[in-house]
């Protein structure tokens, strides 16, 4: 399909109860049946939008809203009125970037289709038994949910057939190219019927969203909520900045100060994840982690731990939590920030879902600063500096926690009747001031004792340095070539360049994270379009070939090959001129 004109609308002003309902958008009586079961009454401002477009189903559509904002009922209550059950065969294909949001996906559109029979939904993904699936397409289903990869090795064994699909939906389509799926989405699109429409659904209009509107959509709708790559309005922003070494005890710091948090705590590696939910639970936090090194099994353990509050706080990766639909989750905390501009948009969302409001929370060293300021322009927010909580503030906010929750407690005076005289008895030498101190006593002195000498460890903020020119990496790489003339170098690449929105400061982490090695230790970085390359001492070369397999960079899989010739020979300390 050609590209054409976009009509768009832009809908940031919220839609009121009085406005609009569910049935003024032209749903059928079953399907508004199921959404007042599941306890909906009024739209979202995208699904009062999208709902009356694609009901009619002539359009290609393009929506962008922020993740929370009900984009699965803004695709999934129009999808399935369009689907014929009589047709035992798939009609609708939604497509999600992991198994976690593909399973919440098909779930959801269970949900809707409740009071109306011969529907059959089928997820497919990866890491999965694929005979399972194969069996259970076969049973029939018009609806298919899938992972980009799954369902291509689905279509190649001749298992999907697509000859009567006339729905595509790519839900979250800017992060399934921000995780690689670029090629599986084409050759979909490409094996896909050339009569049918494609939905288009993302958080951010990032460059490869729109080629793909532009390749595969002709003259699409397109609905904006509250602007292009946006965050939601009702997410408050703050910072925190702190010396590296003290990230661990400000993160600490920031959940004894919300004693009453349930929220995400969001890492940049599996490694780094794992580490710090074992280092919060060993500490004697509600927490556990949640990645892709984890089974199936073991992530809808944790899932189900956290849905039910059992786990108060879940430290994530960006790909693992694309799956993550709870609605009550207070803040999320960047415990690093991600290279990827668009993924603090997708991480904030995941609190403020539903209408509520939420705080998203960023730790940052001194040198990450300026990231704040792109941020900021980039999602048209105001990210606030602010001080870490001390000692007096978490101290105060934990003691008026613990007086919320005596006052709040529920008492079972039938229960709890005999065993009150014997507690009476021991207390009645004590009045009332007494008694309150020691109780308060009991359950807090061990925060007055961790905290008694804490030191302040926010990072003394300087003048901020000027933004990198387009000069800069030459100039960072004359000082990494300086560093490195004494030394005999060898030469490797990885697959990622400046297409995959990697800068050099990206490369070193990698190479520094995987292979155990120090930023000093490395040479020039060349940033090509889609392959980089760097240069390393040859005795830190045996470093990086012990450590350059299964390597991801920001949930992308990446690999490091030797290149081919050598590095540089050591060149002579030229003698000081007399």
């Amino acid at each position: 399909m050609g590209a054409g004109s976009m009509a768009s609308i832009n809908c940031s002003h919220v839609l009121s109860k009085d406005i609009m309902t569910f049935n003024d958008l032209g749903l059928s009586p079953e399907t508004l049946k199921s959404i007042q079961s599941l306890g909906f009454e009024t739209p979202t401002p995208i699904q009062a939008q999208a709902i009356p477009v694609l009901l009619t189903g002539e359009r290609d559509f393009v929506g962008l809203a922020s993740t929370g904002t009900g984009k699965t009922a803004a695709f999934g209550l129009p999808l399935l009125e369009r689907v014929d059950p009589s047709i035992e065969a798939p009609q609708a294909i939604v497509l999600s970037p992991t198994r976690e949001l593909c399973l919440q996906i098909a779930d959801d559109l269970r949900k809707f289709s409740r009071h109306r029979s011969g529907l059959r939904i089928t997820a497919v993904y990866g890491g999965s038994n694929i005979v399972t699936q194969i069996r259970e397409l076969k049973q029939g289903a018009q609806v298919i949910v899938a992972t980009p990869g799954r369902l291509l090795d689905l279509i190649e064994r001749r298992a999907a057939r697509l000859d009567q699909v006339s729905m595509v939906v790519l839900d979250e389509a800017d992060e399934m190219l921000n995780m690689g799926f670029k090629d599986e989405l084409d050759a979909i699109l490409e094996k896909a019927p050339e009569q049918r429409v494609t939905w288009l659904f993302s958080a951010t209009m990032a460059k490869g969203v729109a080629r793909i509107a532009q390749n595969y959509q002709h003259d699409p709708v397109e609905i904006s909520v509250g602007g292009r790559n946006e965050s939601a309005a009702n997410i408050e922003h703050y910072c925190f900045m702190v010396h590296e070494k003290d990230r661990y005890t400000a993160l600490k710091r920031i959940l004894d100060y919300l004693p009453e948090i349930y929220g995400l705590v969001f890492c940049r590696t599996r490694a780094e994840t794992q580490q710090v939910a074992e280092k919060l639970m060993a500490d004697g936090y509600s927490a556990d982690a949640l990645h892709g090194d984890l089974s199936q099994a073991q992530r809808d353990y944790v899932m189900r731990k956290f849905r039910q509050r059992t786990v108060q706080v879940l430290v994530a990766t960006d790909v693992a939590a694309r799956g993550i639909d709870v609605d009550d989750i207070t803040h999320v905390v960047h415990y690093k920030l991600s290279d990827e501009v668009a993924a603090y948009t997708h991480r904030s969302g995941r609190t403020a879902r539903a209408g509520k409001s939420g705080v998203s929370i960023a730790l940052i060293n001194m040198h990450e600063r300026r990231r704040i300021a792109e941020l900021e322009r980039r999602n048209n927010i105001q990210i606030k500096l602010e001080k870490v909580p001390d000692a007096r503030a978490i101290c105060e906010n934990q003691l008026l926690a613990l007086i919320h929750r005596v006052v709040e407690v529920e008492v079972n005076e039938e229960e709890i009747r005999d065993y009150l005289p014997p507690a009476y008895e021991a207390l009645c030498h004590l009045d009332k001031k007494e008694i309150i101190k020691r109780f308060v006593a009991v359950e807090f002195n061990h925060f007055l004792d961790y905290y008694r000498d804490a030191e302040d460890i926010n990072a003394k903020s300087k003048p901020p340095r000027r933004e990198h020119q387009p000069g800069q990496q030459r100039s960072d790489n004359a000082k990494r070539n300086r560093r490195m003339q004494a030394y005999d170098t060898k030469r490797f690449s990885v697959n990622v360049g400046r297409v995959h929105k990697v800068n050099a400061g990206a490369i070193v982490r990698l190479v520094c994270e995987n292979c155990n090695l120090k930023s000093n230790q490395i040479g020039a970085i060349d940033l090509g379009r889609d392959t980089s390359f760097f240069e390393v001492s040859k005795e830190a070369a045996g470093a990086i070939r012990s450590g350059m397999n299964n390597l991801t960079l920001d949930g992308r899989k990446v690999s490091i090959r030797s290149a081919s010739g050598e590095g540089r020979k050591p060149q002579p300390r030229r003698r000081p001129r007399d």
